[in-house]
């Protein structure tokens, strides 16, 4: 069973029960028999004795009433079970299904609302449903997720009548659950296909080593021309009477760390998605390419407080159990602790190892408290410093003004721009990684980390 079924929420059933004190009620066919009644008016306006018709079709008319509501089946011969085709993920279209048993002798006429998220369905699916005696029935409706994380759907509410539709029932199913709706997989698989093709990197997701690069021992061989002198292995060298040199291999299992903040920044919106939301999305790609990759991932989110931590690991368990930690991740009003992450990481990981931070860059003329975090981190590791684009005002930064407000406007927005690239260029200097990205930001990390791996900076 692949890791897609596994987060597939359960199927839920439950029977029916009465809703409300006496949960019957009159059908539609009801109301239009007693205005057919109506008509006995005219005649019994020049003959009184029609008038008596009146009230006999109407007393007819509730006889037939309750005879239906006899027929009707209880509420507890009723089954209600939900189920999904898909795991519901961020902006991806999904299916349930609603479907209804009838274990009663009788043809019911079902009208079911499904108590669905507000942040997957706008309003309240409702869904009509024909089962016949003894057999089920089912119907489908879809739900797009706008939000990450646990989302709770209620009970569904039934309103069913015989063939007559003279009387109806209403029932209540407590099918009512919580699922978790996750980081858009599909995009995340796409990004991490397309980028691994496009760098030739199903060498590495082969196994296949690379002889001579790396710092890996591998083996040894005899000294060829263009061999680095520091390869050289001297003890072996003395005992063979030649010279040997050592041959090393790409490093596999080495540490990636994942660090996302999660602070009042990344809740700016940027294509209809948060800034977390893109973070998130290119957190999972990079750790299904480093798995692959054979590398240990790990996760690490921050807010005013630390928030969900996984040490570094590698198999295809981590990489559900990563996934779950992104789908949950929120973010805060407040200003994130950077300092404190930073020192956590300095506590948790002692050997080098990559660390990849996705935050964002506060506009201020001061060097903000972000940089000055991941300067702690430079010493022992090697840091990719990733920060969050602003489509918005790249655009204003690169339009030709013609009003003395717009001329304003372009000016304040090329000096932030500018602010920012002085503070990445310092970065780099001080020997990070550092790039800026938006809505490209799955691609341009990927690359990032395949130019790390080639080139044995860790």
């Amino acid at each position: 069973m692949t890791a897609s079924h596994l987060m597939v929420p359960d199927t839920v059933s439950a029977r029916a029960h009465r809703f409300k004190r006496f949960g019957t009620a009159f059908g539609p066919r009801f109301f239009v028999l007693l205005i057919a009644g109506v008509m006995w008016l005219g005649p019994a306006y020049y003959e009184p004795r029609f008038a008596y018709a009146m009230v006999g079709w109407d007393v007819l008319v509730v006889c037939a009433w309750l005879l239906d509501a006899w027929r009707l089946p209880v509420p507890e011969a009723l089954i209600m079970r939900r189920s999904w085709e898909t795991p519901p993920a961020l902006s991806v279209p999904s299916r349930v299904t609603l479907t209804l048993v009838n274990e009663s002798a009788t043809t019911v006429r079902a009208m079911i609302v499904d108590t669905a998220s507000s942040r997957m369905c706008r309003q309240p699916p409702e869904l009509r449903i024909d089962a016949g005696p003894r057999s089920e029935a089912q119907a489908e409706y879809a739900v797009l997720p706008s939000a990450r994380g646990e989302m709770v759907f209620g009970d569904a509410y039934i309103r069913y009548q015989s063939p007559l539709r003279i009387a109806e029932r209403w029932a209540r199913a407590g099918i009512g659950q919580t699922v978790v709706a996750y980081p858009n997989l599909d995009e995340a698989k796409r990004e991490s296909v397309r980028v691994v093709r496009g760098r030739q990197a199903e060498i590495e997701r082969r196994s296949r080593r690379r002889r001579g690069a790396g710092r890996s021992f591998e083996s040894l061989r005899e000294y060829q021309s263009g061999d680095e002198v520091r390869d050289i292995c001297w003890t072996a060298s003395a005992r063979r009477g030649k010279l040997v040199t050592r041959v090393y291999e790409i490093e596999r299992s080495q540490s990636i760390w994942i660090v996302i903040d999660a602070g009042r920044l990344m809740r700016a919106r940027v294509s209809n998605l948060t800034k977390l939301d893109h973070a998130v999305n290119a957190a999972l790609t990079l750790s299904q390419v480093a798995l692959g990759s054979g590398d240990r991932v790990g996760l690490l989110t921050y807010g005013r407080q630390l928030g969900h931590r996984l040490p570094a690991a590698r198999g295809s368990a981590h990489l559900r159990r990563i996934m779950d930690q992104l789908a949950v991740v929120r973010a805060e009003e407040s200003e994130a602790d950077h300092l404190l992450a930073a020192g956590r990481l300095l506590t948790d990981q002692k050997r080098r190892s990559l660390i990849v931070w996705i935050t964002d860059v506060p506009d201020t003329a001061m060097t903000p408290e972000v940089i000055a975090a991941a300067s702690q981190l430079m010493g022992r590791h090697l840091v990719l410093f990733v920060a969050m684009g602003q489509p918005d005002l790249q655009a204003v930064a690169m339009r030709r003004a013609s009003t003395p407000g717009e001329m304003y406007e372009t000016a304040a927005a090329r000096e932030v721009a500018h602010r920012r690239d002085v503070l990445l260029a310092r970065l780099r200097a001080q020997g990070a990684l550092a790039l800026e990205a938006d809505t490209t930001l799955s691609p341009a990390l990927v690359n990032a980390y395949l130019d790390v791996k080639q080139q044995n900076r860790l």
